[in-house]
């Protein structure tokens, strides 16, 4: 990209989809875009409005070091700053994974079995994105937020704030930050990833996702192994528990339920690719 031409927003568009495309990333021209977007405070739309418009130095310089850390694969997310998630536009860094958009089925299943729940419990609340979703959408809930991670903690505070969402957040692990406590529905998104696996993911995940997010001990299931039968002294009778998945696990994870022996049969979702991504079942009433 030499600064001895003249740039128009559609021949550097044209140039960086190519250069992009070249370094590995699919999206590239939406890419190109959303960067120039940053680049030039324009939106889309304003973009191509100004189509033969040459850029001005400055924001011909802002637009080069942007193009220049997405093709060293850092995501588009954290350049940007934010991930649009739940129709909630959300901060991210490299202190909490990303929002996927898979993770939106664990909102509705939660939603669909209790839309009427009090009280409700994230666990391992990353971002903040399911517990900000959660309570937006459950207005008269209280909602409670755990995380081992303090810098994680400090994003997710900062998404409720900006998203006007009244969240109790608490530091510690899994339910350590709420003995004594109950809940109508407890929601967790654990990593998952079994831990031999974890090279072998995208460059982007495996290295820019934080690590506490992502490994899941031997086989992925190390959280689950815990997290399934304590809660049963943390829901309320006929609560629900609903937890996110990897790929192939949720055989394992339903076993696990039954296996606490204090649950209804359980639910499997799957997400948009058809992928078993969400199981959950309900504490049968205390007898």
């Amino acid at each position: 990209m030499s600064s001895q031409e003249v740039w128009t927003t559609l021949k550097l568009l044209a140039w960086t989809k190519d250069y992009l495309l070249s370094k590995g990333v699919v999206n590239a021209r939406l890419e190109a875009e959303w960067l120039l977007c940053a680049a030039t405070g324009l939106d889309r739309v304003g973009l191509y409005l100004q189509y033969d418009k040459p850029l001005i130095d400055a924001e011909l310089a802002a637009y080069r070091l942007l193009v220049a850390r997405r093709a060293k694969r850092e995501p588009l997310q954290h350049i940007l700053g934010s991930q649009e998630f739940c129709g909630i536009d959300y901060d991210v860094s490299p202190d909490v994974l990303i929002p996927r958009y898979d993770t939106e089925v664990l909102i509705l299943e939660a939603l669909n079995r209790s839309s009427c729940a009090q009280t409700v419990l994230d666990i391992g609340t990353g971002s903040g994105c399911i517990a900000v979703s959660m309570q937006k959408r459950l207005a008269n809930a209280v909602v409670t937020a755990t995380d081992i991670s303090e810098a994680a903690l400090a994003v997710a505070r900062r998404n409720a704030v900006k998203a006007g969402a009244a969240v109790e957040f608490l530091f510690g692990a899994l339910f350590e930050p709420v003995v004594g406590r109950r809940f109508d529905l407890i929601v967790s998104n654990p990593p998952y990833i079994p831990t031999a696996d974890i090279d072998m993911l995208d460059q982007e995940v495996r290295d820019y996702d934080p690590m506490i997010a992502l490994d899941g001990g031997l086989d992925g299931l190390d959280i689950y192994r815990e997290l399934i039968p304590a809660a049963v002294d943390y829901l309320n009778p006929r609560g629900w528990l609903l937890v996110e998945v990897g790929i192939g696990q949720a055989k394992d994870v339903t076993s696990m339920f039954q296996s606490a022996g204090k649950f209804t049969e359980t639910i499997i979702a799957l997400d948009p690719g058809g992928i078993q991504r969400v199981v959950g079942a309900q504490l049968k009433e205390l007898s």
